[in-house]
């Protein structure tokens, strides 16, 4: 069988997908904010924009102000002056930002032109069909601010994806960017541009999500800058892009992605990770794939060293983990000849992958005593001649076969005729992770026709063991497979067989 070589390819996807909303930033020091209205939500916009350095004008008559308005105005606080009336149009003069709380429409209305007439931006609570902006819901670790919209589609949402990155930004990070802050013009005068410079900042960001701040800045600058006056070259990372899910990555990846110049990547890698990438890196797809023409493996060793040496900072990214099955072994040895350093971020492997869409544990104590992941094919594409069946056939293990859905009828063959009963419990995968991912559930004897079943022609994993019994997911399965008939389930499953 021929196959043909291709090349490298840049690949120029769109630098970000359609946004519903633009999130823009306001500086609002000592700029004039207008707030209508005595409410509660009033003064909790109140208290916002006064927050971010705005001096706030309340109009309201004071019979209207709620508790939290007159906390806040009675406080004795310079940013808050209050208009005993109600709102006009010469409200606006002078003004940087509008907000209103309107019991109707009618005044949502003559607010929002009255603001447009101005030439200034407002929001109208709660009636998002009169606003020019909107406010969304904020992670502050000032100066780093985070907003958070859901265009308004749904709040409580947006509450709950703040509170998810509450948990991923330190409180400390805060004093980390004000150091950033400081070291500014030190940094531009002793640090020469380029990779030097940009490695100062990166071990900054290292440090920013980890421990609090310790010592003097001069102290904190010398730590960060050790090792910076060795000589400069490139780097690889090798990153373990998982599954498919995005959601799947280590914190370590996405950084890893963040800081990326150039990132080859392999087919299999999904673009909701590759969204994940610094815009500006480059983005050179070298993926493999059997009867299709692929890139040859000494290509992209050359380009990934070529691209190193040039002082770029190179992420290699592999779907699944980079040391399983993917050749990071050969790679690793040409980065090794030829002087450059590496590091490796681990990934979820197809494997586990396979577990965790089934529902069940490898190494169940009660079904296996070891799980092995094994090549499903050879260099030309057969079954390697060289594998130990017989500890393959091991009834006691669990087996994972990679890339074998070609040669399910010989690995069947083979493991029955070492002994492995044909009602063997198996599975057979293909895109896991991933909204398409679908799982056949079957039998050893019947493992070829659930391959031909699945009806994919990418990369399957096969799954042979005690441990896929019926009993272990058969819930999961049917009530999958019922939904399947209805709309695209997460995980669908098909049974076949006798296990």
């Amino acid at each position: 069988m021929h196959i043909v070589s291709r090349q490298p390819s840049e690949t120029a996807p769109a630098r970000i997908a359609p946004l519903s909303v633009l999130p823009v930033f306001f500086d609002l020091r000592g700029k004039r904010a207008v707030v209508a209205g005595g409410s509660d939500a009033a003064a909790w916009k109140a208290e916002l924009l006064a927050a971010a350095g705005a001096q706030v004008h309340v109009y309201a008559p004071s019979k209207t102000l709620g508790a939290d308005m007159l906390r806040q105005l009675n406080g004795g606080d310079a940013r808050y002056v209050h208009h005993d009336d109600l709102w006009s149009p010469a409200a606006f003069d002078g003004a940087a930002i509008a907000v209103v709380d309107a019991e109707t429409d009618e005044e949502a209305s003559a607010f929002s032109e009255a603001a447009r007439r101005a030439g200034v931006p407002c929001n109208v609570i709660d009636k998002p069909a009169f606003c020019a902006f909107q406010f969304g819901s904020i992670v502050n670790r000032s100066p780093v601010v985070v907003g958070i919209s859901t265009s308004g589609a749904a709040p409580i949402l947006g509450q709950a994806v703040r509170r998810r990155i509450e948990t991923l930004l330190p409180a400390s990070l805060a004093d980390w960017v004000a150091l950033a802050s400081r070291l500014r013009d030190r940094v531009l005068e002793r640090f020469a541009p380029g990779v030097q410079r940009r490695g100062l900042w990166e071990a900054l960001v290292d440090r920013a999500f980890g421990p609090a701040l310790e010592g003097d800045d001069d102290t904190i600058l010398s730590a960060l800058a050790a090792g910076l006056d060795k000589p400069v070259g490139g780097h690889v990372t090798f990153v373990g892009a998982g599954p498919g899910d995005a959601e799947l990555l280590t914190l370590k990846a996405v950084r890893a992605l963040q800081a990326a110049d150039v990132i080859l990547f392999d087919d299999l890698v999904s673009d909701s990770v590759l969204e994940l990438a610094r815009r500006e890196a480059k983005r050179i797809l070298v993926g493999k794939r059997a009867s299709r023409p692929s890139c040859k493996q000494s290509e992209i060793n050359d380009l990934m060293v070529t691209l190193a040496r040039a002082g770029r900072h190179v992420v290699r990214l592999k779907s699944g983990d980079p040391m399983i099955f993917a050749r990071a072994g050969e790679e690793i040895a040409e980065l090794q000849k030829a002087g450059i350093g590496y590091d490796v971020v681990p990934g979820i492997t197809a494997g586990l992958a396979l577990a965790s869409a089934c529902g069940v544990s490898l190494t169940h104590r009660d079904h296996a005593k070891s799980v092995r992941f094994v090549t499903g094919h050879s260099k030309n594409g057969g079954i390697p001649e060289d594998m130990d069946w017989d500890a393959i056939a091991d009834p006691s293990a669990t087996t994972v076969f990679y890339m074998g859905a070609r040669n399910a009828p010989h690995i069947a063959e083979r493991l029955i005729a070492k002994g492995m009963t044909g009602d063997t419990p198996a599975v057979v995968a293909a895109e896991l992770g991933r909204s398409q991912q679908r799982v056949v559930r079957t039998d050893l004897a019947a493992l070829p026709q659930a391959v031909v079943r699945l009806g994919f022609s990418g990369p399957m994993v096969i799954g042979i063991g005690h441990c896929f019994h019926r009993s272990q997911f058969d819930t999961q399965a049917a009530s999958s497979f019922r939904q399947s008939r209805q709309e695209t389930p997460r995980f669908s499953a098909v049974l076949i067989g006798r296990g």
